[in-house]
């Protein structure tokens, strides 16, 4: 579940996680997640604690666990054996707190608890009741923090839904984990390599890493319908193939009077989607610079996950991804280039003629009728990214994420 989830289906496995004791004096709070079509972390909730595998997501706010099982989602919180838990009731404030999640206002439920509905923008939701409970991670004990105790829900993908308990909301929102935590900043790392990564909250304080490149947060104080104010949002400048910058106007990038055309980076959505003339701009060039290279999947009818209708016939044992021009979008102070394999992904169980059938990375907003850019997790692998809220800003950097994962285990 994410605020923009338009997840691949079937074969993709998120493997079991599990917390990582590290030595004593190395990295505070760091915890290791598994990726695939989500990113995934594992941490303990409750009295006694229950072990929790949950989707991390910087695009959401409220933290909710599965409070009921189902033959289709094994993995649950059960509040009933949990000592700390404690429901919100409808007359305390936190019940009356806006939050952008909340697309229908929090309610009385019929033994006068916080009744939520959470929706998101791929029109999945979820509900029950808010409560607190103590979360837990690596040696740290945490106070109470509000989430919500779901026991209903609709999803659009049940195949990776039943690999998690629920989704740990990272957004700047009064009611985030990030923000309940107290932490002025958090970073994740991405592996291109093994599915793996590590998110860690506070400072990194390694002499290891080269200096970050930061990017401001965009701030808009007054309420617009489409911008999302407790998102993680950056100025994108510009976007170049190789080394030819897209021929638009740098204003096509920039929110419109509306709000609409923020550009977020959202972890919870695994690819990145941009707006209809910058997407068919991007589109056109890449075609151009890969028109040697790459023969075109002709099928008009075929749009993979129903925003990336750029595919590709590859035989494998014929060409190398390695050798396809570089999509660098440029922020205001940082850049993210993405190259190589991350520029396509293969389309599960589609063969033609031997060819295997492979879709660019970057889809069309337009289609999903998300009125951003956002920019998902596929493209963050292999950059170390901190979420700075105490300086309203995101940094970057190239990394080699297993290489830092290890580095961080031995306390480096």
């Amino acid at each position: 579940m994410s605020s923009f989830c338009y997840s691949q289906s079937s074969q993709n496995l998120i493997l079991p996680l599990k917390i990582q004791s590290i030595p004593s004096g190395s990295l505070p709070n760091k915890l290791s997640f598994h990726h695939n079509v989500s990113l995934t972390v594992s941490l303990s909730v409750g009295s006694p604690p229950q072990q929790v595998t949950v989707v991390l997501d910087t695009g959401s706010e409220l933290t909710w666990l599965r409070c009921k099982q189902t033959p289709t989602t094994p993995l649950w919180f059960d509040p009933h054996a949990s000592r700390s838990y404690t429901p919100v009731p409808c007359t305390s404030p936190t019940c009356t707190t806006r939050t952008r999640d909340f697309n229908v206002p929090a309610s009385c439920d019929p033994n006068n608890l916080c009744h939520a509905i959470v929706s998101y923008a791929d029109a999945t939701s979820v509900e029950g009741n808010l409560a607190y409970d103590t979360f837990r991670f690596t040696d740290s004990n945490h106070p109470q923090i509000v989430f919500g105790c779901m026991d209903s829900g609709s999803s659009s993908n049940q195949d990776e839904d039943s690999k998690t308990t629920g989704l740990i909301g990272m957004n700047r929102g009064s009611l985030s984990f990030v923000s309940q935590m107290g932490y002025p900043k958090f970073s994740y790392c991405i592996s291109g390599r093994d599915s793996t990564g590590f998110l860690l909250f506070g400072d990194a304080n390694v002499s290891w890493l080269q200096p970050l490149n930061y990017t401001p947060l965009v701030n808009i104080s007054l309420p617009l319908p489409y911008f999302d104010r407790v998102a993680y949002t950056v100025q994108l400048e510009g976007i170049k193939v190789g080394e030819t910058v897209l021929g638009l106007p740098k204003s096509i990038y920039v929110p419109d009077h509306t709000g609409a055309g923020q550009t977020i980076v959202d972890s919870g959505t695994q690819f990145t989607f941009l707006l209809g003339p910058v997407y068919t701009a991007l589109k056109n060039e890449y075609l151009n610079q890969t028109n040697l290279v790459l023969r075109v999947y002709e099928d008009p009818d075929f749009v993979f996950q129903g925003a990336m209708d750029l595919c590709y016939r590859i035989d494998p044992t014929l060409v190398s991804l390695t050798v396809l021009p570089s999509v660098t979008m440029m922020f205001r102070g940082a850049q993210m280039s993405v190259s190589g394999e991350k520029l396509l992904v293969q389309v599960p169980d589609l063969i033609k003629e031997n060819d295997q059938i492979h879709c660019f990375t970057f889809g069309n907003s337009d289609l999903l009728g998300i009125e951003a850019y956002v920019i998902g997790h596929h493209h963050q692998q292999n950059m170390w990214m901190e979420f700075d809220l105490a300086n309203s800003r995101v940094g970057l950097a190239e990394v080699r994420c297993d290489l830092a994962s290890q580095k961080i285990e031995m306390g480096l």
